[in-house]
């Protein structure tokens, strides 16, 4: 757990502390930023290997996320946002996985809760944008097609919902995955490291184990650290497209 808790490198004790965990997610933003400017500093017609596995990739969040929830014409509007979204949320998460580094940059709560405002920001922005401040309330609170008498049970729980549990759980959610990944691996890697060092001799062997346990969480991990990245850009086009449909 104290992974989580690293000590201060600079500024111990104030609001701009500066620690491991800030360190890694400077260096995870600096190589994101850093791939893609050599990826389209040259940018062909007929794209090379590095252009061409960078257009796949934006093209992946423009069909399979953008697109597919808000159409086409929407998707435009909304691109630039659920792109930086959804490869800065990959870009923390896989530093969990690379030596040195060995933790997640979204595994407290300052990245998360910060990606979580952004996305709470941009759909509240899209209803008012598209519904007006009092129309986007209307549309949210009070669904048409309801009975009025049903309004004072779905009322509460509507307003509940969209403007507190969906920035909770988009933070929530990121969060724990990091975390608990990240739990996983020392556990395992620990384990492995007592076994074999400091473990009487017939309890070695269970040291091989531990390691193919922690190998395979790694491969787990990077699966969870892109699909974590996915879940959130996702749902955060599905809340713009909830806000700025009148239905």
């Amino acid at each position: 757990m104290t992974d989580f808790y690293p000590p201060a490198i600079f500024f111990e004790g104030t609001i701009f502390e500066f620690n491991r965990i800030t360190l890694v997610r400077l260096i995870a933003a600096a190589v994101l930023v850093t791939l893609f400017v050599l990826a389209a500093r040259r940018a062909k017609l007929v794209p090379g290997r590095g252009q061409g596995v960078a257009e796949m990739a934006l093209d992946f969040v423009r069909v399979q996320i953008a697109e597919d929830i808000l159409g086409k014409e929407n998707a435009r509007r909304h691109l630039t946002l659920l792109t930086i979204m959804f490869f800065t949320i990959f870009a923390m998460n896989i530093t969990g996985i690379v030596p040195f580094l060995n933790i997640a940059g979204s595994s407290l709560i300052g990245f998360p809760l910060v990606m979580a405002i952004v996305a709470y920001v941009a759909f509240i922005a899209a209803g008012v944008r598209k519904h007006g401040g009092l129309g986007y309330l209307k549309t949210s609170l009070f669904p048409s097609g309801v009975p009025w008498p049903i309004y004072i049970i779905l009322t509460p729980i509507e307003l509940i919902s969209t403007f507190v549990l969906r920035p909770a759980t988009l933070t929530v959610r990121l969060l724990v995955n990091m975390v608990a990944g990240h739990l996983l691996l020392v556990l395992c890697f620990g384990a492995t490291h007592y076994l074999f060092l400091e473990a009487a001799p017939a309890f070695k062997a269970f040291g091989a184990i531990t390691f193919a346990g922690g190998f395979a969480f790694t491969l787990f991990e990077i699966f969870v650290a892109a699909l974590q990245a996915y879940i959130f850009t996702l749902l955060t086009a599905v809340y713009i497209n909830l806000s700025e449909e009148a239905h």
